[in-house]
This record gives C-alpha cells, structure tokens and sequence, in this order.
C-alpha cells in the first residue's frame, strides 16, 4: 500500500480549501443553512463546474471525473473542515453508487450526467430513524426489518395496471429532502408474506409528494419529512423477482461501507480543524499575565486531542483505501470529533459556553452525525460481529 498523495490529489486539496477558505467562513455557513436550499446554491455550482465535485466518483463514461471513492473522501475531509452545508453528502456519497449499481442502463445515462454535473440532487429516503442499519452500518439489513417488513407503517409500494408503481407512507429523516431534485425511496412491496424492498426514483414534481423541512440540531445536516400519496414512481433497476430484493439491500450494504470510509474523512477534517482554532486561542488568550496555552494541564489536554485525531485520520486514510474498515474508521472519526469539540467549548473558557460561538458548529455536528449513523458503540460492536471476534469455536466449525 503507497499511503503517499498523487501530485493531482494534493492539487485538489489545495483548489478545495482555497475556495472553501474565501467562501464557507463561520458567518457565511450559519448564512448559508438558513436559505430555502440550506446550503450556497452558488457555491455548490462553483465547485461543480470548477472540480467537478459532484462527479468525482461518476464513471467518465456518464460525465463524472472517473476518480475513486478515496478521492471523494479526500475532498470531503476539506468540505467537513468547514462544515459545508451542501447537497454532496446525499448525492455523491449516498444516491449515485445506488443508482450505478442497480439503475438500468437507460436509468444511469439519464441520471449520472446531470448529477455528475451538479445540476441534479438526489437525496435517500429510508423509513424511519434507521439510515444506519438501513446502510449495514449499526447491524445487517438483510432482513429489510428496518423499513417496516411488510407490515403497517414505513412506505408501501403498490404495482399499478399500467406498469407503473404507487407509493404511500411517510419517511421522516431525509438528509437535504426538502430540496432534491430526485428522491430515491426505499419501500415494501408483495405484502406480508411476500415482502420485499426495492429502491424507487421519485420526481420533486411528482403528485402526492408533500415535503417539509424540520429543525435539526446540526443546521449543516438539513433533513426533511417526506409523505408519499398515492404518488407515482419508478423503479431503480429492472424487477427481477425476489432477486431484486437481494440486490437492493447488498447495494445499500455497499454503500454503507464507503459512505462510512468517506463520513470518517469529514469527521476526521472537522476534529482536526476545531483542534487548530483552539490552539489558535489558547496561544492568544492571556491570564495571569500569561497565554492559556502555555499551562502545562492546557498542554497535556491539547496533545491529548492531537493523538486523537492523527489516529482517526490514519483509520480513515486506511478506510478510503479498503472500504472494508469504513466502520470502525468512522467509530474512531465520530468518536474523536466528540471529544475535541467538546474540549474546544471547555478550552474556550466562558466565551465557548455561549450558544453562539463558532465552536458549537463542531459541537453540533459530533452529536448529530452519531445520532444519525452511529453512536460509537453500535458501530463497533456491529464491527466486531462481523469480523468473528466473539464466535467461539463451535460456531466457527457450525459455519
């Protein structure tokens, strides 16, 4: 394994944080969350058209960049430095691997040039608080309990006589729902006993959507409530029976695994920028005639979080190389975010406990994002499950 950058991923990084440092400071940020779009619809076209972010993992063959997911999670470690509201995260990350993976070919030439361009959002809708088992990050999702089962409740999914499908439920944590484009809605079709999940595209214009948007702790993470009336959809991928249902939860699965490698590099940019603004203080603030950060207890606290983060960005590093380990990186990322932002409040002495400081951004993010794809523990426990740690000897040989 060569840990080294390219020349051209060291050039991103640099483009990236020049645009991101002279256009996502705190103020233009806390500006940004609270348009209608929740994020700079300016901005997010200016880094579509100039690196083409959106389509950095696009096959060139659709208008993407044909970079890998490691690049991805590289330009994401420099958006989670400044905690970018936009819609890359749902498109990029989530909705364009499921749509390469299981969309027909017309699907895919339809759908991945103009979202590789920017032009077009996406956004995945799962029933219920369950984006992490729905992604096998917190359990498996083989069973499709997450998303209701068959039974009442999560969205049904009804074939019409004229070949199209129906949707009806109600989904009610959508990341950036309120203003994609294209929602891509995992529902329940065959009833109880023949119940199966499939991944349907739904239009923003469609009839019978009702979308809103809801207060979210993390303003940077805007989620939406969906309801689905009787409205009309198409099918991700061609229905191939009870194969289908296979297909669709080993994609969401894979998509977990390198949404997990790539989350953990923005985690990883996030903690390692609100240690660097700490430090920035402690060395300007003065008391007792003397900066903060020259006390030995601030400077055992400081080298303390510095640890912290080089360890989770070797775990993410390493997980954009192998996806394989993108949750227990992400563990470690969520886990060292947590702790630096809440230290940053604590080492900004009374000025940080005030809601308004620029370190409850960092703050607000840590507990969001455990809240929505972790907490720690779950994923790794699910981790270890997964590895055998905890399998005795005769249900290795039962194996």
């Amino acid at each position: 394994m060569d840990a080294a950058f390219t020349a051209e991923q060291d050039e991103m990084r640099r483009t990236l944080r020049e645009i991101l440092g002279k256009r996502c400071g705190p103020d233009e940020v806390k500006a940004a969350v609270r348009t209608a779009a929740g994020h700079d619809r300016e901005l997010w076209q200016q880094l579509s058209a100039q690196l083409g972010l959106p389509g950095i993992a696009v096959a060139e063959e659709y208008g993407g960049v044909g970079c890998t997911p490691a690049d991805l999670a590289l330009a994401c470690e420099e958006t989670g430095r400044v905690l970018l509201p936009s819609p890359l995260l749902a498109t990029a990350v989530l909705a364009v691997p499921l749509i390469t993976a299981l969309g027909t070919a017309a699907q895919c030439s339809a759908l991945l040039r103009p979202l590789a361009a920017g032009g077009l959002t996406a956004a995945l809708a799962v029933p219920g608080p369950v984006l992490s088992t729905a992604l096998a990050l917190t359990g498996e999702n083989a069973p499709g309990e997450w998303a209701g089962g068959g039974r009442a409740g999560g969205v049904q999914a009804k074939a019409g006589e004229d070949g199209g499908w129906r949707l009806y439920g109600e989904v009610a944590q959508v990341l950036d729902g309120h203003s994609a484009s294209l929602l891509l809605v995992a529902a329940h079709t065959g009833g109880f006993a023949r119940s199966r999940t499939l991944l349907f595209l739904v239009r923003e214009d469609a009839p019978g959507l009702v979308r809103s948007r809801q207060a979210t702790l993390d303003e940077t993470r805007p989620q939406a409530r969906i309801q689905l009336r009787d409205t009309p959809a198409e099918l991700l991928g061609a229905d191939t029976g009870s194969s289908a249902d296979g297909g669709v939860l080993a994609a969401l699965a894979a998509t977990g695994r390198t949404a997990a490698a790539v989350l953990a590099a923005e985690a990883v940019g996030a903690a390692g920028q609100a240690l660097a603004r700490t430090v920035e203080y402690v060395r300007r603030r003065e008391q007792f005639g003397r900066p903060v950060g020259s006390f030995q207890a601030v400077k055992h606290r400081l080298a303390d979080l510095y640890v912290h983060v080089q360890a989770a960005r070797s775990a993410a590093y390493y997980a954009a190389w192998d996806p394989q380990q993108g949750g227990l990186a992400l563990a470690q990322a969520l886990e060292a975010l947590r702790v630096t932002a809440g230290e940053a409040i604590q080492l900004h002495g009374g000025i940080g406990f005030t809601w308004e400081h620029d370190a409850h951004l960092y703050f607000k993010r840590a507990a969001a994002d455990e809240l929505l794809f972790g907490p720690v523990h779950r994923l790794r426990a699910h981790a270890a499950h997964r590895a055998g740690l905890f399998t005795t000897p005769q249900e290795k040989v039962a194996v």
